[in-house]
């Protein structure tokens, strides 16, 4: 998809083709609208950065209360939106055994009690085998850390979403 197809878009399809670039946060793409015409998919992806780097601190965490655990009940339930399925499938979390789940599921539990929200990690960049280690690494940062780090990891989700979503086309700007 070219930026001139996306510049074009009606505010209810830029949200319904963009709205999950941000994991459940279609109001991200809705703000982001707005800012039409992009030149670029950098400069598309500069205006939802921004959105998150402007929010509250409680806005933020807001973002990533609405990931998923990795491996989590959503998965078991198969209630994960379709771009984290595809991902923590890619990542081999759909098929952990059962002392695998429950580990992940001891350290997930752990991971929120600490900081509040659920580890975000952008599974496509990472394979079952890791997820458990860098999410007890994780749980040893301090509270701002975390809170940064987690955020880079939305970010590196969704320039890997906007890059699905906007192709080879899409990416090469002027």
């Amino acid at each position: 998809m070219d930026m001139e197809k996306v510049n074009s878009m009606d505010f209810g399809e830029f949200v319904d083709v963009f709205g999950n670039v941000v994991e459940r946060c279609p109001l991200i793409a809705a703000a982001v609208w707005s800012q039409r015409p992009f030149c670029n998919s950098e400069d598309l992806e500069k205006h939802f950065f921004a959105f998150i780097d402007a929010l509250p601190q409680s806005g933020q965490e807001g973002i990533l209360r609405c990931h998923p655990d990795l491996a989590g009940r959503e998965l078991q339930q198969g209630t994960l939106t379709a771009e984290s399925r595809r991902e923590q499938r890619g990542a081999g979390l759909m098929s952990l055994d059962a002392a695998e789940r429950l580990r992940l599921a001891e350290l997930n539990a752990q991971y929120r009690a600490r900081f509040g929200f659920p580890f975000v990690l952008a599974a496509r960049l990472s394979d079952r085998a890791a997820v458990p280690g860098e999410l007890a690494r994780r749980l040893q940062r301090p509270p701002a850390e975390e809170l940064r780090t987690a955020l880079g990891e939305v970010k590196k989700i969704g320039r890997l979403r906007l890059a699905d979503l906007l192709g080879a086309a899409g990416l090469a700007g002027p």
